[in-house]
């Protein structure tokens, strides 16, 4: 069964940082990313990492937001620096299975507010 453990949301001013984590457990995993839902918004892509490293990034982000992974522990980090208030959402982290093939799985998710 495969479970999926968020961290590190919250509260911070624009122009800081935060970095979320993403503990998966239960199977192997290829990609493995980060999506965003903002109120009244449809969830988006905001950066996603392969099982071989490849990174692809929200444009929006690219520059600001770094996301890494450790294969050894399963875990997905997304480190977010020169947070803007349009960056307020909540943040899902999104992993795909190798078998079965494209199954994929959400955590639930995890508040980032931007705001002075």
């Amino acid at each position: 069964q495969v479970q999926l453990v968020e961290s590190g949301g919250g509260l911070v001013q624009p122009g800081g940082s935060l970095r979320l984590s993403c503990a998966a457990s239960g199977s192997i995993f290829t990609t493995m990313g980060w999506y965003r839902q903002a109120p009244g918004a449809q969830r988006g892509l905001v950066a996603t990492i392969s099982s071989g490293g490849r990174t692809n990034y929200k444009e929006s982000v690219e520059g600001r937001f770094t996301i890494s992974r450790h294969f050894a522990k399963n875990t997905v980090y997304l480190q977010m620096n020169s947070l803007k208030p349009e960056d307020t959402a909540v943040y899902y982290c999104n992993v795909g299975e190798l078998f079965p093939r494209g199954r994929e799985h959400w955590g639930q998710g995890t508040q980032v507010t931007v705001s002075a």
